[in-house]
């Protein structure tokens, strides 16, 4: 009896602590500073982790400071106090300034650059350089198919010639050059090798895939997330017809046959991220993917994500990830050449628990595919990993 309500007391303490983590909100640090000075190169995100256990939970007890005029930018030089008012922990800035019966306090913001919420020189570039397209976008976009004097490559201030490209399209419209990289198929289970686990191919594409047929592309089957491509030049159109002309303006590579044209945004990415946890986690999130060609990542670098906007993923979600555990042999109980071992070749094997290897940051969605930036990490990210609710970091 003993035993029992021993054993029942300890479920229900694991359910408290896992609803108590969940629901637990702001946690300040344990070894947190009264105040900190503001310095050039800081992020909200390093600032947050000074003072709270979880970073992304930094709005919630931010103070807005009536006396500075954009309460919610912070500049090199501004002093960051802790404090609790009504019992819970909050963040002040310059909380010295008078009172605000005295008046506003005008701040020259031109003097500096407020600090930003993350590194955003490891994002900037993927704000606007990568494409993912959609099966049906990727077989109906405008396509190079020869460029000038009939050279295999073109370059500034060339000619392209371009099919597909929409008739109503006006003169000097701009379109931003993009060469195909990596294609994403979710392979699902029961696929004759694949019956084991679901998981995403990442494998390189062109313009002419569409048009081959392949055995065995055919017999992997699955379900293709989406088409990478990166734009690297830009196009005006001085000619519509088919083919349209357009004149190269800028390129930062040699064009080539089967690069792609897509949509030119000019106007500049919100780069105002807000870390904040997600209302629920899509199953079967998963790494699959880096942006420098290998397999592992680590903190500051951008990985792959297998859901997007149609899976309910927003920019500014933070999720844990978990490497899954590797399948060993117990060899202490099976130990190699024994009869126990030779006779029970499902049992020999465990699976190790999966482990947490640290957070990513949502920064950009497409349809069915997200790019994430590893804001910390206790191990490398490798390919495979799962993303999971948000948890205090080590």
């Amino acid at each position: 009896m003993a035993a029992m309500l021993k054993k029942a007391l300890s479920v229900v303490a694991a359910i408290a602590f896992a609803a108590s983590v969940y629901a637990a909100g702001p946690e300040v640090r344990s070894d947190h500073p009264d105040t900190y000075v503001v310095k050039r190169g800081d992020t909200l995100w390093d600032i947050s982790g000074m003072f709270l256990k979880n970073p992304w939970y930094w709005p919630e007890i931010w103070q807005a400071n009536p006396q500075i005029e954009n309460p919610h930018l912070i500049y090199p030089g501004d002093v960051i106090s802790l404090v609790y008012i009504d019992g819970k922990p909050q963040l002040l800035v310059n909380a010295e300034l008078p009172a605000p019966d005295v008046g506003p306090k005008m701040r020259d913001e031109g003097e500096s650059n407020p600090i930003p919420p993350l590194p955003l020189a490891a994002v900037r570039g993927f704000l606007s350089k990568p494409h993912l397209l959609t099966e049906e976008e990727f077989k109906s976009a405008p396509y190079v198919m020869a460029v000038e004097e009939n050279r295999v490559i073109a370059s500034d201030r060339n000619l392209v010639y371009v099919r597909q490209l929409d008739p109503n399209t006006p003169m000097g419209q701009k379109f931003a050059i993009a060469r195909p990289t990596v294609r994403y198929t979710d392979v699902p289970k029961g696929w004759l090798w694949n019956r084991d686990e679901r998981r995403v191919k990442a494998a390189p594409w062109s313009l002419s895939d569409q048009w081959h047929w392949s055995l065995r592309e055919w017999v992997a089957g699955g379900d293709v997330l989406g088409y990478e491509l990166l734009e690297f030049a830009v196009a005006s159109v001085s000619r519509v017809g088919d083919p349209s002309t357009l004149f190269v303006t800028y390129s930062d590579m040699e064009i080539r046959d089967g690069d792609l044209l897509v949509p030119l945004n000019e106007s500049p990415f919100d780069l105002n991220f807000y870390p904040r946890p997600p209302k629920s986690v899509p199953e079967d999130a998963f790494v699959i993917g880096t942006t420098d060609e290998t397999e592992v990542s680590g903190p500051y670098e951008v990985i792959v994500i297998s859901k997007g906007e149609v899976d309910g993923l927003e920019v500014g979600e933070i999720y844990s990830i978990y490497q899954p555990g590797e399948r060993v042999q117990d060899e202490v109980a099976y130990p190699d050449g024994s009869f126990r071992e030779l006779f029970n070749p499902r049992d020999k094997m465990v699976d190790l628990p999966e482990e947490f290897i640290g957070h990513v940051m949502i920064f950009r969605t497409f349809d069915r595919v997200s790019y994430g930036l590893v804001m910390n990490g206790v191990r490398p990210v490798f390919l495979g990993a799962r993303l999971r609710e948000p948890t205090q970091q080590f």
